[in-house]
């Protein structure tokens, strides 16, 4: 298994704030998101404050909570934001696909 860390002059991108990403898509809130990964309110703000800020755009459009409760959806800059990672990661998997399999044979000793 690989594991993609890119670092961008803006900021770092990975599985972790991927994973968040996909979380808010697929929970329809940031609070629900960050429980589902088990983290924090404030850690899951944090990474989509970092993401708007590595974006330059927002990433994620959430509207308060309270009564009728809030909620969150991906923009077309969130849903970008995963497609184009997952695709460099596909890339990077399969370009590195013989030298892993190289690699977990020599260590299974």
């Amino acid at each position: 298994m690989l594991s993609l860390r890119i670092d961008l002059p803006s900021g770092r991108l990975g599985p972790g704030k991927i994973a968040l990403l996909e979380a808010i898509d697929r929970e329809g809130s940031i609070s629900a998101a960050g429980r589902a990964l088990g983290m924090s309110y404030k850690r899951a703000w944090d990474l989509v404050d970092a993401l708007n800020k590595l974006a330059g755009t927002p990433v994620v459009d959430a509207s308060p909570g309270g009564y009728r409760g809030g909620g969150a959806v991906l923009t077309d800059a969130g849903r970008s934001l995963i497609a184009d990672y997952r695709a460099i990661e596909r890339a990077a998997s399969r370009a590195a696909e013989p030298r892993l399999e190289a690699l977990i044979k020599r260590t299974r000793a």
